[in-house]
Formats: structure tokens, sequence, C-alpha cells
């Protein structure tokens, strides 16, 4: 295994100093990337993920079109579900659908916590495939959907924009949901202990929905089940927490022993410090719509972000993922603007 050559990000998530602000983005791999696209049109989804050759291509490409400072595994977060029984489609265009939603507690015993080394076995050769392909180049980072967010795809059987009938749920049936946010819990730390076996540097946990709930849901709902997870993993690797929409609890989520919070777009630089405190990574926060801007207005306000954070214990990223109708120029200059900085 090669020295990494580039170790700026594991540097920043330990609170080392950094010659320069790392930088990555959220959905690096794929979307916006035309080798990607053409890769999609040949395979489904499932087949990109499943097939470590393809996984570890669509990986690496980021890394040498675009110039990041990290690789992301290419999967997805609903590989968790499926891997615990549910079926699992993935439909262009309409995003994700599981036919069979859990309703109540006679669903959970169509469910298992699986042996994630037999289930999830091509998510770990897809890692152990990228790192011998990235030769040092550039840290690699593993990744799981927090168990809230799961929850919210398994009761909801889709997308959502506020998952009224996954909140119902929990409300209705407490004991249902938490024994189910236990199961993903269990599930997911196996997983990520393996993703990092298999070359994982570091990895982070995606609460994508956490801003849905309220203060006091987001400690039932989410907050106790992440922590588990970080609790579990911190002595492992570094580990960052996103939880979209959630920055109430950046405090909280400090707590926790994460190395590293990520942050949306909606709050500023020196807010989230100062909930955050000093001895947490942030990584953040520039809108992703606002690469759809002209290349010079991207760099001003990439340069706008970069002052409002600072270089210490800082990683440069996008608030959420990138979008697929982002030209490739326009991502390259978000990169190119932080490396100059």
């Amino acid at each position: 295994m090669s020295a990494l050559k580039n170790d700026l990000l594991l540097r920043a998530l330990r609170g080392e100093t950094t010659e320069r602000v790392p930088v990555w983005m959220m959905r690096q791999a794929g979307r916006y990337l035309p080798d990607y696209i053409k890769l999609r049109e040949k395979y489904s989804f499932f087949e990109r993920c499943m097939n470590p050759e393809l996984a570890t291509e669509i990986t690496v490409m980021p890394v040498h079109q675009v110039g990041v400072d990290a690789a992301i595994i290419f999967s997805d977060i609903l590989v968790v579900p499926q891997a615990m029984g549910m079926e699992v489609q993935l439909i262009e265009k309409i995003g994700p659908v599981l036919p069979d939603p859990v309703k109540g507690a006679d669903d959970l015993k169509k469910l298992r916590v699986p042996d994630v080394k037999d289930t999830l076995n091509y998510v770990f050769e897809a890692l152990a495939l990228t790192k011998k392909t990235l030769d040092g180049a550039v840290p690699l980072i593993g990744f799981a959907g927090a168990p809230w967010t799961l929850l919210c795809y398994m009761v909801q059987g889709k997308g959502s924009k506020t998952f009224d009938s996954a909140k119902a749920f929990c409300y209705q049936q407490p004991e249902v949901a938490h024994q189910l946010l236990q199961m993903i819990t269990d599930t997911t730390i196996a997983y990520l202990k393996e993703q990092v076996k298999a070359g994982a540097d570091c990895i982070q946990l995606f609460d994508s929905w956490g801003g849905l709930l309220s203060p006091q849901d987001f400690e039932l709902l989410s907050l106790q089940y992440m922590r588990q997870i970080v609790a579990a993993l911190k002595d492992v690797c570094p580990v960052t927490v996103f939880a979209k929409g959630a920055w109430f609890a950046l405090e909280e989520m400090a707590a926790t022993g994460a190395n590293c919070l990520g942050i949306d777009w909606c709050i500023q630089p020196v807010r989230a410090r100062q909930f955050a405190g000093s001895n947490v990574t942030l990584q953040g926060n520039f809108d992703p719509a606002k690469l759809l801007a002209p290349i010079p207005e991207i760099k001003k306000a990439v340069k706008e972000m970069l002052n409002g954070f600072g270089k210490h214990r800082y990683i440069a990223n996008l608030g959420h993922g990138i979008l697929p109708n982002v030209p490739v120029d326009h991502a390259k200059a978000f990169i190119e603007t932080v490396k100059e900085f």
C-alpha cells in the first residue's frame, strides 16, 4: 500500500495545521461528469454500485478530472436497508423507491441485522480496489446514512420533502421505531468498521433529513443513534457527521467526539464555529446551486466562504451534493479557487 502523497484532508480532520485548505465535494463521483453519464446510460444504478471495477472507475474520476483532495467511494446510503432485507429500486429521474415499506412491528420480522461481510461485500471489494488504484494519490472516504435518514426511506417508501409518514410512524409506534433505529445502528457500525478494514481512511455519516426534526426529536430519533456510531468508530478512524439543516445541534454533535461536522449553506461560518466550538473541524458550506453562477461569481463567493471559515480546522466543501447540471469547468473553478487561496 502506497504512502499518501496528499494527506491534507486527514491532517485537517485531526486538527493539525495544513499549508492550505483541503477541498472535495459531496456527490463528486458521478452526476455532473460526462464520463459518468456514459456509464449511466450503459448500466443500472445498482450495477454501477455492485461492480467493484465500475465503482472504482467512478470513484477516481473526480480526482483526475477535477483535482479534489479526497475520493469518496461510489455507493449509496440505501445499500444498508437492502442488506437488511428490503427491496430498494433506484429509478433515474425519480429517485429511490422501496415498494414494501415498514408499517409496523410485523414488518420488522422480515428485516435482520445482516452479516455485512456477506451482504455488502461488493462495497468492501470496491474500497480495496479503489485504494489500490489511487496508489496513495489522495485519502479515500467511506460513508453511510444515519439511522434516522434511513428510517425515513424505509418507512416512507420513497423520497419526500417532509417525510410525514416516517415522523407519524415514530410518534404513533415509538417502540417499533426505536427497535428499527437500533437495528440500523448495529448494521451501520459493522458496515463502517468493515469499510475501514477494506481501505477507507476516514468515514462520513450522512443525516440528510436531520433538519426535519425539532431539537428534542433530533436528540431522540437521530443524535442518540449517531452518538453510538461515532463512539464505535472514532478510535478506528476520523469521523465526520453531516446533518443537513440541523445547525441547532452543532454543539451536541461536536460533543459526540466526531472529528468534523459538515454544515450546509444556511448558517454563517462564524455562527457555526460559535456553536461547534474550537475542538472540531468544520466542513462546508458552499450552496451547490451557486456553482451554476458565472465563474467569476463562483470564485468571489468561494473566497468569501474561505475568509469566513479561516484556514485552521476547516475543509472546503459544498453544503450538500453537487447538482447534476453543474458544468465541469464550474466545479473545477470551485476546487481551484480553494487551492489558490
